[in-house]
C-alpha cells in the first residue's frame, strides 16, 4: 500500500440522500433536530445549521429501501459541546422521536436514531483531544452505556429555550456500508491518503489530522453486498473539503494512477470507493471562490 497521506486539514463537508416525501423529512430534520432549511430547488432541500449547506435530500416518492446493499450505515452531526448534545436529546425526547441507542465511544458521546425513511443518523459530542488515549498513551475507541442522566444534567437551571442546532455545528463523520473491509481501507488509505486510526476486522476507521475518525466502514450488513439500486433510498454522495487546490490535484493525480473512475466538475472531483459509494472532493471556499457543494454541481448517476 502506497505510503500516502491526505492533508491534515481536510475535513467534511455535506452529505445528500435520497428521501421519499420531501415535506415529511424537512420537519423532521428541522423539528426534531434542529437543522434549518436554507431552500428548496426543484425536488432538493438544502439544510444546515447557520452556515453552509449540512445535509441535501432530494425526493424520489417511488425510491425503494436500500436491503442487503452497501450505502450509508449513519451519517455524524457533530455538535459543538456537551450542553449541545444534552439540548438535541432533551429536543428528541419532547418530539417524542424513536432512538435506536445510546453510546460512550471514549471519544465521544453519542445519540443514535433514524429519519423518517431509515437513513442512520448519529448526533455526537468530541471530548477534548487530550483525553482520547488510554493510561498507556494508546489511542483509545470504544463502545460503552452513555451516562444519560449525567448528559442531561448539563442542562440544569438553564431556562432559555433552545434554537435549534448551534451554527457550529458540521458533519463530523460519515459512516458506510461496504462489500469488503480490506478493498475499502486500501480505497481511503493507501489511495486517498486517510490514516488508519482503528481496524477490527469487519470495519475500519480512518482520518486526516489526527482525528478520532472522518470516515468509517464495516460489513456488519453488507459482506459481499452489491450497491444499492439507483431508484433506492439513502446515500446519494457525501462531501470531503480539502484545504486547496494543490491538494485537490493531489488527490486527483493518485485517483488516476489507481485506475479508479472520475468525474472531474468546475466544484473539483467525483468519485466512488469500491462498493460504489460517492464521494465529492470539493475545496474550502474562500479559497475556490465558488460555493462548496454548489446545486448545479453535476453528479453522475448511479
Amino acid at each position: 500500500m502506497e505510503n500516502v497521506s491526505i492533508h491534515p486539514q481536510t475535513r467534511l463537508g455535506s452529505v445528500h440522500l435520497t428521501v421519499t416525501g420531501l415535506e415529511r423529512s424537512i420537519h423532521f430534520y428541522e423539528s426534531s433536530l434542529g437543522f434549518r432549511l436554507r431552500r428548496v430547488e426543484a425536488n432538493t432541500a438544502y439544510l444546515g445549521a447557520g452556515g453552509a449547506d449540512l445535509l441535501a435530500l432530494t425526493e424520489n416518492r417511488n425510491a425503494r429501501p436500500a436491503r442487503d446493499a452497501t450505502g450509508l450505515y449513519h451519517f455524524a452531526v457533530l455538535v459543538p459541546s456537551r450542553e449541545e448534545l444534552a439540548q438535541s436529546l432533551r429536543r428528541i425526547a419532547e418530539t417524542e422521536t424513536p432512538v435506536q441507542g445510546f453510546s460512550d465511544h471514549f471519544v465521544s458521546e453519542a445519540i443514535y436514531l433514524a429519519d423518517p425513511d431509515g437513513n442512520g443518523i448519529e448526533i455526537y459530542r468530541d471530548r477534548p483531544r487530550e483525553q482520547w488515549r488510554d493510561a498507556q498513551g494508546n489511542f483509545h475507541m470504544t463502545t460503552d452505556p452513555l451516562d444519560i442522566q449525567g448528559l442531561m444534567s448539563e442542562l440544569r437551571g438553564e431556562s432559555e429555550a433552545w434554537k435549534g442546532l448551534d451554527p457550529r455545528t458540521t458533519l463530523g463523520h460519515m459512516h458506510l456500508q461496504v462489500a469488503n473491509v480490506a478493498a475499502a481501507e486500501k480505497f481511503y488509505v493507501g489511495v486517498l491518503g486517510f490514516d488508519l486510526m482503528m481496524g477490527m476486522g469487519s470495519a475500519g476507521f480512518v482520518s486526516a489530522g489526527g482525528y478520532h475518525h472522518h470516515i468509517a466502514f464495516n460489513i456488519w450488513n453488507s459482506r459481499g453486498a452489491p450497491p444499492p439500486p439507483p431508484d433506492a433510498v439513502g446515500l446519494r454522495h457525501f462531501s470531503i473539503v480539502l484545504p486547496d487546490e494543490r491538494e485537490l490535484a493531489r488527490v486527483s493525480d493518485r485517483v488516476r494512477r489507481a485506475g479508479i473512475a472520475l468525474d472531474e466538475t468546475d466544484q473539483g472531483l467525483f468519485v466512488r470507493d469500491p462498493s460504489q459509494n460517492g464521494i465529492v472532493f470539493t475545496v474550502e471556499k474562500e479559497k475556490q471562490g465558488a460555493p462548496e457543494l454548489a446545486p448545479s454541481l453535476k453528479i453522475p448517476t448511479k
